[in-house]
């Protein structure tokens, strides 16, 4: 059970104040979430105009290992980064800073061909699952163990009880193919806090950070990444009544 700070997500730079863009700044902010209590970083490469990009990955993971020896980091390959599923292949291709993993979204066509780079170029892989139909892709998957871990992320649904339910029925799914991967909980907008109650409730790990949402468990806007991160590891260490 770790939490894992998502610090910049496919946000707006209007989103909040104190979201990190540029390298420097992602760097920044990876130190304090660290400082925080993250054990691990899931980050978005920005390019020099704020947009994300698989191209800055180098700069940014060079940067961040820097100031965070010995930290995880992740990246995403959301197809919505490059937009094209050629220059997603190729990007990653041309990777030479590498991250320690990288999320696929098993909901987007390429993904099996983006796991098999991820897979040559010694990148582990955080298998993105955000329905049961994902699920039922990535068991099927050849070598679907192969992996780092399994992300199960509902950012589309912003109703608790329905977010749940689908959460359960991804988690009966893999257990029924007898998928032992760890399990990454998170939520979104909404639903961030109770997901991060109900992974530590069933011994998940869990993620938090500005990709997913900016208000703390008392409903005020945090002041920054490292804020939210603190609240989470406050929920993780809290003994059990």
């Amino acid at each position: 059970m770790i939490v894992q700070a998502c610090i910049n997500g496919a946000r707006s730079i209007n989103y909040h104040p104190q979201l990190p863009v540029t390298p420097d700044a992602i760097a920044t902010d990876a130190a304090a979430v660290v400082a925080a209590g993250a054990a691990e970083l899931h980050i978005h490469p920005r390019a020099a105009d704020g947009k994300e990009s698989l191209a800055a990955v180098d700069e940014t993971i060079n940067k961040v290992r820097r100031a965070c020896p010995g930290s995880l980091l992740g990246v995403s390959t959301g197809a919505w980064i490059e937009g094209d599923e050629h220059r997603t292949l190729e990007a990653i291709r041309r990777w030479s800073v590498l991250p320690d993993y990288a999320s696929v979204n098993l909901s987007e066509g390429n993904a099996p061909a983006v796991m098999t780079l991820l897979r040559e170029k010694g990148i582990g892989i955080e298998v993105g699952l955000a329905s049961i139909a994902d699920t039922e892709r990535y068991i099927r998957l050849e070598a679907h163990e192969r992996v780092f871990r399994i992300l199960i992320e509902l950012d589309n649904e912003q109703d608790l009880q329905a977010a749940g339910d689908v959460a359960e029925g991804i988690v009966r799914t893999l257990r029924r193919a007898d998928v032992k991967r760890p399990i990454l909980l998170h939520g979104f907008d909404a639903t961030v806090w109770p997901f991060v109650r109900l992974a530590k409730e069933r011994r998940y790990s869990t993620r938090i950070g500005l990709e997913d949402g900016k208000v703390l468990p008392n409903g005020s806007t945090a002041a920054n990444n490292a804020e939210l991160v603190a609240a989470a590891v406050e929920i993780f260490r809290a003994r059990d009544a």
